[in-house]
């Protein structure tokens, strides 16, 4: 079992957590990302840098995961594709993407890409805060468990 960060988006305090579970846990953490990341000095933490092509992080986990991997993504359609390979995935704010949501989320995405090429405003998410962290480190320590970890 791997835990997989999509690294280009997702937010510092998110990283942390997965560094600290992931020495706590003796679990393999690849971050993936277009450009260099920080990498803590670990042997079970490694940095993988893609070509920046659009989605070039993304396709590199969708292709690399196995069945009960664990992916950090507020990617919708990675997290889509995550779910379709048998693998886990949350966001950096807690959320755990099923079959059944994952769908739903990326709808509503398509809807508001819709209206902003409209010239609606939409808005965007509110910055990551400390309630944030606290989902994600409860979904995390939740899905390792699950694992037996």
């Amino acid at each position: 079992m791997k835990i997989w960060i999509d690294a280009d988006g997702c937010p510092k305090p998110a990283k942390e957590l997965v560094f600290r579970a992931s020495a706590r846990l003796a679990v393999a953490v690849v971050m993936v990302a277009d450009r260099p990341v920080f990498r803590p000095p670990s042997p079970l933490i490694t940095a993988v840098v893609v070509p920046r092509d659009m989605d070039s992080a993304d396709k590199h986990i969708a292709q690399e995961i196995s069945p009960g991997d664990l992916v950090v993504t507020a990617d919708l359609p990675l997290a889509a594709a995550v779910v379709e390979r048998g693998a886990v995935a949350i966001n950096p704010r807690g959320e755990t993407y099923t079959a059944e949501n994952v769908r739903e989320r990326l709808s509503m995405r398509d809807f508001l890409t819709g209206l902003r090429e409209a010239g609606v405003q939409t808005g965007g998410p509110a910055p990551y805060g400390r309630k944030d962290k606290e989902r994600f480190a409860a979904a995390l320590d939740r899905h390792l468990g699950r694992m037996g970890r």
